[in-house]
């Protein structure tokens, strides 16, 4: 049970000093990199995956391109997505497809992309131009092919952040935001792209309280949006990942012990504690220790964890040539994204 409790934790860490025990997957941030003048260094980066992948984690970490992108310099440094707005799908499938092949080439094997919210609220501190359009039609037909892309690349894309973060005016890493727009308006914009993104290997949940779905629980805690609307009624089969559960949308309210469960219990199989080593340990003392009275979540945690090791079995192949991360094609398209 301890085996399958790790695989559903995915952490960060500090720096070169990787994890011991047997997490599912490490994330990676800016900290983790070697960068002097001449930007990241790409060896240090190709080494501390190679160690990484020792200890049978998947790899993951956040490039959308403009404001959120870890690895840059020497590698292609992306604009922010709502640049596609301006182009064919065709091109978002290339930069999938760019991004995909560099990321992979350097080790990786998970990007936490595409955004999937929709740009309505030009007040939004969080989304903005990370989002791939400003209505659902725009959103769906952009970041799905950039997902096309990440996937004929090898990578594993993870559409964000369900049920949509799009017209929050306050940031979840920060406080817990609420919206408060009728089902009809939810089912027609912030949902839609999550009701044709069923092909994408990975969901993730937002830290956000949908009062028409659930008044009291944020989206990432409640068992009526996870199970009952994503699984049940959306007919999503991938793997559901949290988003980060120290941020302070959750950490400010609960223990990272109590967060841990009630995720699980919601219907998430994948916990990202990306920070504080205290509360991953937390976190797997606190749902071994559930699991040991209740079998309906020890029966909740096996699925999961069959769940993820099933994707895992979904990231092989070889590795692009390092010549990839940088390369004239991919600086090109991203000067035309820029333009």
């Amino acid at each position: 049970m301890r085996d399958d409790v790790r695989e559903l934790l995915w952490v960060g860490f500090e720096g070169q000093d990787v994890p011991d025990a047997g997490y599912g997957a490490t994330v990676l941030f800016k900290r983790n990199l070697v960068i002097d003048d001449a930007g990241c260094d790409l060896d240090a980066l190709v080494a501390l995956c190679d160690r990484l992948h020792q200890r049978g984690a998947l790899i993951a970490i956040d490039q959308e391109g403009g404001r959120v992108q870890r690895v840059k310099e020497p590698a292609t440094v992306w604009p922010p997505m709502m640049a596609l707005e301006r182009e064919d799908v065709a091109i978002a499938e290339q930069v999938g497809k760019a991004m995909g092949d560099e990321l992979r080439a350097l080790g990786l094997d998970i990007d936490f992309a595409p955004v999937l919210d929709v740009h309505t609220n030009p007040a939004n501190p969080i989304i903005g131009d990370r989002a791939f359009g400003r209505d659902a039609d725009s959103v769906i037909r952009r970041a799905l092919a950039f997902a096309r892309g990440l996937a004929a690349a090898g990578v594993l894309a993870c559409g964000k952040h369900f049920p949509g973060h799009g017209d929050t005016d306050t940031d979840s890493h920060l406080e817990l935001p609420r919206i408060d727009h009728p089902w009809p308006r939810l089912e027609s914009v912030e949902l839609a792209p999550f009701a044709a993104a069923k092909s994408l290997p990975m969901i993730m949940t937002a830290h956000v309280v949908f009062a028409a779905l659930d008044a009291e629980r944020p989206a990432t805690l409640s068992h009526a949006v996870v199970t009952g609307l994503l699984r049940e009624r959306l007919g999503y089969t991938g793997v559901i990942v949290s988003d980060d559960l120290d941020m302070k949308a959750i950490a400010s309210t609960m223990g990272a012990d109590v967060a841990a469960v009630a995720a699980i219990r919601a219907g998430c199989d994948a916990l990202l504690l990306c920070r504080d080593r205290a509360n991953q340990v937390l976190a797997e003392e606190g749902l071994v220790k559930a699991a040991e009275h209740d079998g309906e979540l020890r029966s909740r945690i096996g699925e999961s964890a069959a769940r993820i090791r099933a994707m895992k079995r979904l990231v092989a192949g070889p590795r692009p040539g390092r010549d990839v991360v940088g390369s004239a094609a991919h600086r090109a398209l991203a000067a035309r994204l820029a333009r």
